[in-house]
This record gives C-alpha cells, structure tokens and sequence, in this order.
C-alpha cells in the first residue's frame, strides 16, 4: 500500500477519467489556437445560427422554434454520446495494456465532450429564455439537470453495453448508425408530439430520448411540471437501461482484450 492507502499500479480512477478528459479534449483541438475558445463557439454558433433561421421561418409560432432547437441539441448529445461510447474500447483499448485499470473508465470518459457540449448549450439557452424575459424558475432548472442526469446515465449504459458488444460484432456501428438515423424521426424533435394520435404516444415514450426531450421541454418553455408518474416513469427506465448496460458489460467486458 501506497501514501493514498492505494496498492501499487492501480490507479485513482477520478483522478484517471480527469486525465483521460483532459487529454481528449487537448487531442481535438490540437494545433488550434484556442482550443477551449473553439469549444466554447463550436455550440454557441449552431445554438445562434439554428435560433436565427428557425425565427424567420416560424415567425407565427415562438415556441416551436425553442423547441426545436432544444430538441436537436439533446438528440445531438444523445446521438454523439452514444456513438463515441461505443467505440471507446475498440479506439482507446491499448491503454488497458500500459496501466491497472477497471475498463469501463475509457467509456466515461469517451462521452466527456458531448457532455461539455451539452453543459454549454444549455447555458446559452437559459441566457436567451432569460433575456428573452421569461427567465427559468430555480426549481424548473434544477428539473432540466435532473433531466440531463438521467440522460446521461441512459448514454451511459447504453455506451457501457454496445462498446464491449462492438468488439466481438463489428456490423454493430452500422446498426447503431441506422438506428439513430431513424430513431431521430421517432422521437419528437421536428413535429409535436400532439400531432401524433395518442394512442401510439406510449410507444414514441419506449425510445429513451423522448421523455427527456419533452420534460425539459415543458418545464423551460412550457412552464409545466411532468407528473410524479412520468418522473417515475422516466427514473425506473434509466435504472433499467443502466442497469442492463451494466450487466452486459460485466458479462463479456473481462474478456475485452481478446478482442482488441
């Protein structure tokens, strides 16, 4: 045992994911010559662009146009979460061979950028429904992190089990590409879920970007609060989808390097 009560050659995994984050995010900027500035401009400017577009072409309708771009930020995170995890072992699995591990850190910190993504976004879109003079009530913005906590978590364990399945089922990325492709038109990101009849709402709800993107819809446009039933709903699915990445992961995962 070391100073920090560590046996030697593990390493501190907070302090491993940190290092891990950094380093993506120094790689991807690279060369640039501010890479925190073009990480910051990189959501901002689409935030602005997509706001400046959809206002003069849903001038009748203000709320649609919030809407939508709310939707397509959250479907982006989800989409390139999702992607990145996936192929998190298969991309950074050389490093289980140079330090003692656990595996699963590569996936967490494979969706970090996404996140910083998303962190950005949703502080520019508090700024413009503030500034905009209707600024989000405290409890309506503790709700939307609750939102995107669970809709991590769902990236996560999504991530958890398609990364280890990638690396025995190599056709997996096209499908999970193909699968994207059309769940984007299955969750309500460019039409109102109220167009639909409400007879198949329940099954548009089965996919898991849905109840996060309509929640946090309704309570920073909207002014709603989801019931405690659709809070529950959406808690006991997150638990579900963590809970069976985790698993799978843990099922084939030990067998991980014979597949790199």
């Amino acid at each position: 045992m070391n100073e920090s009560g560590r046996k030697p050659g593990v390493v501190d995994a907070r302090a491993l994911i940190w290092t891990l984050v950094r380093t993506d995010f120094k790689t991807r900027y690279h060369g640039t010559f501010s890479g925190f500035v073009w990480a910051l401009l990189k959501p901002l400017t689409m935030f602005a662009v997509l706001l400046s577009i959809f206002s003069l072409i849903f001038t009748s309708d203000p709320h649609y146009k919030l809407d939508l771009v709310l939707g397509l930020f959250l479907w982006d995170f989800f989409a390139e979460g999702t992607k990145v995890g996936l192929g998190a072992l298969h991309a950074k699995g050389f490093l289980l061979t140079k330090a003692r591990f656990p595996s699963w850190i590569l996936i967490v910190a494979s969706t970090s950028n996404a996140l910083i993504n998303l962190a950005i976004f949703s502080a520019a879109m508090m700024g413009y429904v503030a500034w905009s003079g209707h600024p989000v009530p405290p409890a309506a913005f503790g709700l939307y992190l609750v939102y995107q906590l669970h809709f991590y978590l769902i990236v996560l364990g999504i991530a958890l089990a398609a990364s280890v399945l990638f690396l025995r089922y190599r056709d997996l990325n096209q499908i999970w590409d193909l699968t994207l492709q059309a769940g984007f038109f299955v969750a309500p990101i460019i039409y109102p879920l109220g167009v639909l009849p409400e007879k198949v709402h329940a099954l548009i709800y089965l996919w898991p970007p849905t109840p996060v993107i309509e929640f946090s819809r309704s309570v920073l446009i909207d002014g709603a609060i989801p019931s405690f039933k659709a809070h529950l709903l959406l808690s006991l699915g997150t638990a579900v989808i963590l809970a069976t990445g985790a698993l799978v992961y843990r099922h084939l995962g030990s067998r991980a390097a014979e597949y790199l």
